[in-house]
């Protein structure tokens, strides 16, 4: 009984970061538009949950930058702009780059074990032509390399980035296209880190982002 109990509690906890998740990806897939209005009514009925949890999910999300609450009017969808995008990549590129260095410094044997596996998990899907599984083990390279850099504040804002740039661009038909060339990149890192070179990492990481930023059709250096 206890048990039930304890598990209830923690699904009812996990409500507003699940909402949460759900209207960020909602709006950074330009499902919800820039501009609309969300109503606590609307947002219960459509993703059928009560207002408690709405109401948190909209804190998180105008502490994100992604709506804004007027007193008195509601919450308006901001959205991300193409120049908010461009930016992100840049910031992700500078800290990627320190997040390598911090992670080669600091990794466990474990974890480059761990990091050794993704990338080769990566090669076999990208040899088997599977976008989607592809896509899910880059973002666990990289999830690796951020708990190795044994900073909390570094991982939450990588792991941040790393949702809204994925939520922008990536579509199985776009990892599809350059997927030889997104393996590529990260063996670039991967053979940096087996080196434990600072700076070849540095640099593989910041140019990985960099192309990245281009083939989602940002930018123009």
């Amino acid at each position: 009984m206890a048990l039930k109990t304890e598990q209830k509690q923690e699904q009812i906890n996990s409500l507003p970061q699940d909402l949460f998740n759900k209207l960020r990806d909602d709006i950074l897939q330009n499902k919800i538009k820039a501009g609309e209005k969300l109503t606590e009514q609307r947002i219960c009925q459509e993703y059928k949950v009560s207002r408690t949890p709405v109401r948190e999910a909209f804190q998180k999300l105008e502490l994100d930058g992604l709506i804004e609450i007027i007193p008195n009017r509601g919450a308006f969808v901001l959205g991300l702009t193409r120049q908010d995008i461009e930016d992100m990549y840049e910031l992700r590129a500078a800290y990627e780059s320190i997040a390598v260095k911090w992670a080669i410094d600091r990794m466990t044997a474990e974890e480059f074990e761990e990091m050794q596996e993704a990338f080769e998990l990566m090669e076999f899907y990208t040899m088997k032509k599977d976008p989607v599984k592809m896509l899910a083990i880059n973002t666990k390279f990289h999830q690796i390399i951020y708990n190795g850099t044994r900073n909390r504040m570094l991982q939450h804002t990588l792991t941040s980035y790393q949702v809204y740039t994925k939520n922008t661009k990536y579509s199985s038909e776009y990892i599809s296209e350059y997927m030889q060339e997104v393996l590529d990149e990260h063996r670039k890192i991967f053979l940096a880190f087996q080196a434990r070179d600072k700076e070849a990492a540095s640099a593989a990481a910041v140019q990985h982002m960099h192309n990245g930023k281009h083939r989602a059709g940002f930018g123009t250096d």
